[in-house]
């Protein structure tokens, strides 16, 4: 198979490209680094099959594909957030452009949409048929209404013109590759506990997430990519284990053993108080589950973390 990865020297794409890689299959990775790392790719210009290519999935690219799967976007609020507009252009204009692209080539296309489709959820846990809770104007609207309005697009094209589609709605993911300043909890966290700095909670630390490994992901993405075409999802794809922030916070300082303490600050403007995914759809159908829990996850990702940090013990 030819794939193309948008996003692919991102956190969660660069994963999936090496295990594209490493089932030797060909892969162009299309990513133009405004949040992507170079670092997290360039291991795997030893693979004769891999191309990266610098570009911006807001503009149309002409190849010869046969899967698609479209991860460009920044995830993490800092930056999303720092270019609101751009944020939305990469959603719709990409989602249109890989669109586009399948439908010339009869490529299949994924599409990585999100758990922020359910903004601040009303029902728990979030199952697919639930339509959400999305302020369409607030600060967060750039990433959760261009993520939904993908959607739309994806399955009016599925409908309209015979596309192949699957869509996965991504929950909280965490693991190697993560930036140390994307601004997620879990590195925020854990970044801060390295270096003995105060771990900022927002509100009493309450709110509730669940936390998915990395390598649980990617198998659940090739799961809902590789299943029978009358199956587009949309599929929640997260683990269902839920956890406080503040539990969080206290696990990761005890693996870290730091002497960190916690600062408690104000809640961000429409950070949902509530998020776990139900996933019962992706056991029946795809036979998917997470099976990393969070601590075997954590240790492995503060073992990335600590790589960053050559300077601490």
């Amino acid at each position: 198979m030819r794939n193309l990865v948008t996003g692919g020297a991102g956190f969660i794409g660069s994963h999936l490209c090496r295990s594209l890689l490493e089932q030797g299959e060909e892969v162009f990775c299309l990513d133009n680094l405004s949040s992507g790392q170079l670092l997290n790719v360039e291991s795997m210009s030893s693979f004769a099959n891999f191309t990266f290519i610098k570009a911006d999935v807001v503009e149309p690219i002409e190849l010869e594909v046969d899967r698609i799967y479209n991860l460009a976007c920044p995830a993490s609020p800092p930056f999303y957030q720092a270019d609101p507009i751009q944020t939305s252009k990469t959603s719709v204009l990409g989602a249109i452009n890989m669109l586009e692209l399948a439908r010339r080539t009869g490529a299949r296309v994924l599409q990585a949409s999100t758990s922020e489709v359910y903004g601040d959820p009303l029902e728990h846990p979030q199952s697919e048929t639930y339509w959400g809770n999305v302020n369409p104007i607030g600060v967060r609207s750039c990433y959760d209404e261009g993520k939904r309005m993908a959607e739309s697009l994806f399955f009016d094209y599925c409908r309209q013109y015979g596309v192949e589609i699957k869509v996965v709605r991504i929950f909280n993911t965490y693991g190697p590759n993560m930036r140390k300043d994307d601004g997620r909890v879990i590195s925020n966290f854990i970044t801060q506990a390295l270096q003995n700095q105060p771990i900022t909670i927002y509100g009493d630390g309450s709110q509730t997430r669940s936390f998915c490994y990395i390598d649980d992901l990617v198998s659940g993405i090739f799961a809902a990519m590789n299943c029978a075409s009358d199956l587009t999802g949309p599929f929640n794809l997260g683990n269902p284990t839920e956890f406080t922030i503040l539990e969080l916070a206290h696990l990761i300082l005890n693996r870290v053993q730091s002497s960190s303490g916690l600062n408690f600050t104000g809640i961000p403007s429409d950070d949902p108080k509530q998020r776990r995914p139900d996933i019962s759809q992706a056991e029946k159908l795809l036979g998917w589950e997470p099976i990393t829990g969070l601590e075997d996850g954590l240790l492995r990702t503060i073992t990335h973390f600590q790589s960053l940090f050559p300077e601490m013990p």
